[in-house]
């Protein structure tokens, strides 16, 4: 801890009374600091510091190196490569997708990248107290006040990331004054998001549509293959703090601060640096002031960091999170005087804040999620069964956002949420149509519902085509399925064969059987079995609903 008595209010009122500054450090005082500076123990900064996040879901990762090479601070870092699609999105590169659907979610956006940037650390102060009766005093230089940091928080009262801007810029500290004086601490930045939004470390998105043009220039290399196929085939190389027990077993990707190195970062007046390096008694404050900078990395080190599978804020938070600290200011030259340096006429600059991308994703939160083609009648049902009035038409592609809905049992009874997305056609998953990116906010989901039209010529061709498209049978069963046989009303000429509505319900109902699916028809224009399918919904949360 650095040597300080008094607030600089104190020194404001004192000085009414007397011109001296009377809460200068002592000699005795900074050779103490001096002489206290150590190497800090890493193990006892992690425990002391350690935050414990909610983090995204896992992806694959594969680990280059892990020859347990340790820096200075006793950490462990780890060079591993993951695939760039983790890293970015494909919203932000729809110029180079030749399936992009042309859409309007008017104010929903759950998908954002922001540049952000905290504040850099203000510089020292060289002065020295005069008055009348004495030229040059002690010095009395006051610190940089520490640059501004940027933190996150999840709340209930919003539902779109469409307020985010694309930069936040946190404000620099101010230099150190005279009389002792600290610089002025830069201003935070709070960035407010929807709950259930997940915050990942991506690329700059400039990057990243250079890399991929070049790609596409390559024609022999990207012949027949999709945007999204170039951004999972490529990989990209992280530095990550190895795991541990106070990580959680979750690496950590380490960002880095572009400031000066360990020992340097010093202003100087009257006297060049080659004067003050070439002089043994600053050699050797050089050499004990290296320990404190050791501190400030250490303490860096730990903080720039952020889960490689993001920070999950499926709550709201009670308290922001910090996602990128600001720079320490630099200290003033009164922290030098020594029984050897009676006139320090050197100070530190502040530390450099950090500059990052990060992208917002927002997943909703929805006990079930209705996955089904366009014009399968999703939109008709959701405004059946629940509070939800979404927009409704006999074209394709009617739904452009998610819609979520609130359904109730009745009367003071239970009730849960079912959000309805945009239909998946055949080569979703190659981001045809409006591609798979809306499966976010089903992702949470316990329940998926799979809404089949029986007015189609072939229900079960289409259930199995939305099965393969949303990940195949291994990530479906993985939630609790219901098939809702929708439009069972339509052709009642038709009475019998394979060809009927009874018949494609029947191949329907077979097929959802052998896998323990529960299946039923209904009629959302006409209300039928709308009652009961709200209450198998119910029943195959277990009868309870989390909240």
């Amino acid at each position: 801890m650095l040597p300080r008595y008094y607030c600089k209010v104190s020194i404001r009122l004192n000085s009414t009374f007397s011109k001296i500054v009377e809460n200068a450090p002592k000699i005795s005082d900074n050779e103490n600091w001096l002489n206290s500076l150590e190497i800090p123990n890493p193990a006892s900064s992690l425990i002391s510091g350690n935050k414990s996040w909610k983090t995204g879901d896992k992806f694959p990762f594969e680990i280059i190196s892990n020859n347990d090479a340790r820096n200075f601070k006793g950490q462990r870092f780890i060079d591993l490569k993951a695939s760039l699609r983790y890293f970015t999105s494909i919203n932000y590169l729809q110029e180079f997708n030749k399936h992009k659907h042309k859409r309007s979610q008017g104010n929903f956006i759950d998908v954002r990248i922001v540049k952000c940037k905290s504040g850099i650390g203000g510089n020292g102060c060289i002065s020295f107290f005069r008055d009348a009766n004495r030229r040059i005093g002690p010095p009395d230089g006051g610190d940089g006040g520490d640059g501004g940091s940027i933190y996150i928080q999840a709340v209930d009262s919003m539902d779109s990331l469409a307020k985010l801007k694309t930069t936040y810029i946190a404000g620099d500290g101010e230099n150190g004054a005279t009389d002792q004086l600290d610089g002025a601490v830069g201003k935070d930045i709070l960035i407010k998001v929807p709950r259930g939004t997940v915050v990942h470390w991506c690329m700059d998105p400039k990057k990243v549509r250079e890399y991929v043009q070049g790609k596409l220039q390559d024609s022999d290399a990207t012949k027949d293959k999709s945007l999204r196929s170039i951004l999972e085939n490529n990989m990209l190389e992280l530095k990550c703090v190895a795991t541990d027990r106070y990580r959680q077993d979750v690496p950590h990707i380490q960002m880095f601060r572009n400031s000066y190195e360990v020992g340097e970062g010093w202003i100087y007046k009257g006297q060049t640096e080659e004067f003050h390096t070439s002089k043994d008694w600053f050699k050797d404050l050089k050499e004990k002031v290296k320990l404190y900078d050791y501190d400030l990395e250490n303490a860096e080190h730990y903080q720039d960091t952020i889960p490689l599978f993001g920070i999950d804020l499926d709550e709201v938070s009670n308290e922001p999170i910090c996602l990128l600290k600001g720079g320490k200011g630099g200290l003033g030259n009164m922290h030098f005087l020594t029984s050897l340096i009676r006139n320090p006429r050197f100070c530190k600059v502040g530390r450099n804040g950090l500059e990052q991308h990060f992208m917002f994703e927002l997943k909703s939160i929805a006990d079930f999620g209705l996955i089904g083609l366009p014009n399968a009648g999703k939109s008709t049902l959701l405004g059946a069964i629940s509070n939800a009035r979404p927009r409704i038409g006999h074209w394709e592609f009617t739904t452009l956002c998610p819609t979520i809905g609130t359904v109730s049992l009745g009367i003071d009874e239970p009730t849960f949420t079912v959000a309805d997305i945009p239909g998946i056609i055949e080569g979703a998953s190659q981001d045809k149509g409006l591609g798979l990116e809306f499966l976010r906010h089903i992702e949470r989901s316990r329940g998926w519902v799979f809404v089949i039209s029986l007015e189609r010529p072939d229900p079960l061709s289409d259930l199995e085509l939305l099965i393969n498209e949303v990940g195949g049978l291994e990530k479906v069963e993985t939630k609790s399925i219901m098939v809702i046989c929708s439009k069972a009303d339509v052709h009642p000429e038709v009475t019998a064969g394979p060809e009927s509505t009874r018949g494609k319900y029947i191949k329907m109902e077979e097929f959802c059987s052998r896998r323990g699916w529960e299946t039923m028809p209904i009629s959302a224009l006409r209300g039928e079995n709308l009652e009961i399918l709200k209450m198998k919904m119910f029943q195959s949360l277990g009868g309870r609903v989390e909240r």
